[in-house]
This record gives C-alpha cells, sequence and structure tokens, in this order.
C-alpha cells in the first residue's frame, strides 16, 4: 500500500479508494459492472470488511457505486449519477482524467466565474483591485501565476456575498491547481493572463457588466491556450 505520489504507506481506506476509483477510470471496472463480493475483494486488497464497507459507503455517497444488500455492488454512470463530492476524490487521480475532461471544467469555469466576479465588483471593489495590483509584481513562472490565479478567483467567490460560490469552487481546487501548472508553463499563458488582470483592474471602474465581459473573454481564452498545451504534450486535443 504505498502513495505512487510520496512514497508514503497509504492507509487501509485509502488503498481501498485507490484501487478502485482508478480500476473504474481505468475501465476494469466499466459502467454497469459488478464488483467482486465483499469478503473475496476484502481479502484481494488485505484490509478487514468493516473498512472496506465504509469506503463503499463513501464512494456510493458520492455516486461512484450502488451498493445492493444481499447482490453485487455495482458501478454507477458516475457522470450522471455524482455528485460536486465526486470531483474531490476525481482530482486525486489526474493521470487517469479522460480526455476532454479539463476542458469541460474549463467551460463550467467560463460560465460559472464571470457573473461571480462581477457580483464581487460590485460589492467589494477594493478587495479585489487590491489583489489585481499585485500582479504587476509576479515573478514570471509558473508556480506563482498558479497560485495568484487561484486566489484570485477564491476572492472573488468568497466576496460575491454568495456563500455558495466558494464551496463549489473549494471542490474544483486540486484538479484547478495542478492543471494550472501546466497552464502557465507556456509564456503564452502567462502572458495572456498578465494582459486579463490589467484589463480587470481597469473594468472594475466601469461597473460589473464590463467586469463580466472581460471574464467571459479570458475563461473562453484560457480554454484555446489549454487545448494549444494539451496537444504540445500528448499529441491530441483535450
Amino acid at each position: 500500500m504505498e502513495n505512487r505520489n510520496m512514497n508514503l504507506p497509504l492507509r487501509p481506506a485509502q488503498h481501498v479508494e485507490y484501487f478502485l476509483v482508478t480500476s473504474i477510470l481505468k475501465g476494469a471496472y466499466p459502467v454497469g459492472s459488478l464488483l467482486p463480493n465483499e469478503r473475496a475483494l476484502a481479502e484481494q486488497l488485505g484490509v478487514t470488511r468493516p473498512t472496506l464497507r465504509e469506503t463503499l459507503q463513501r464512494l456510493e455517497n458520492e455516486g461512484w457505486v450502488k451498493i445492493r444488500h444481499g447482490k453485487p455492488t455495482v458501478v454507477n454512470d458516475y457522470w450522471q449519477e455524482g455528485g460536486l463530492s465526486l470531483l474531490s476524490t476525481l482530482a486525486k487521480y489526474g493521470e487517469y482524467l479522460p480526455d476532454g475532461f479539463i476542458t469541460h471544467l474549463l467551460k463550467v469555469r467560463a460560465t460559472l466565474l464571470p457573473p461571480v466576479a462581477r457580483f464581487a465588483a460590485q460589492h467589494h471593489p477594493k478587495v479585489i483591485m487590491d489583489h489585481l495590483y499585485r500582479a504587476r509584481q509576479l515573478p514570471d513562472e509558473a508556480e506563482s501565476y498558479a497560485t495568484y490565479d487561484w486566489n484570485l478567483q477564491m476572492l472573488m467567490a468568497r466576496h460575491s456575498n454568495n456563500p455558495i460560490f466558494p464551496l463549489i469552487l473549494n471542490d474544483f481546487a486540486l484538479i484547478f491547481k495542478t492543471m494550472a501548472l501546466r497552464y502557465f508553463s507556456r509564456s503564452k499563458a502567462r502572458k495572456a493572463s498578465l494582459d486579463y488582470y490589467q484589463k480587470l483592474f481597469q473594468g472594475i471602474g466601469n461597473g460589473g457588466k464590463a467586469v463580466e465581459m472581460v471574464v467571459k473573454d479570458a475563461m473562453q481564452e484560457s480554454i484555446v491556450i489549454w487545448q494549444k498545451v494539451k496537444a504540445v504534450q500528448t499529441g491530441k486535443k483535450s
């Protein structure tokens, strides 16, 4: 039971989650397939049945599987049955994400973030402008941009006067932070974002609608840049 990222031993529940989620994402257990019975699966994974049962119940709550008492557990169509909590688990296994997933996620952000930015600019313009002003001192490196950009998104969500927006973005955190390092590794992406921050700073003085349009345009551009990043890195579009 070894953590492939940190070379630390996984706890039994983590081991169960890793095996089941990656097996589902890789297609070893496709949608509609049945998992081995509880006793056989616990023995296969080297864990106790209570540990297996507890992890299965959590994965069921997220939408990965359906536990049927007296019958084998079935793999759900998790894209249709899952909720936002599923994203937090999915984010841990980035190398198994299906083609196109990040692009779909960016499209969701392109829909969600513009009105969030408008509300934040209307209610707390100075807070957003203070953060944007600091963009001028950003080091020209991927990690700095990734951290700054995520903090900007969360700042806008937290100052939108709607407590639901931060909850939604929090579920995207790990995926976006991982993706952002790859995205901002391109100088074109850093330049586009710096231009976006400057336009956003200016747009706040022109009212919420102007802010919404600036953010919308920037989010659409980020999708195009991401697809180019993927094309270079994998030879195919995401």
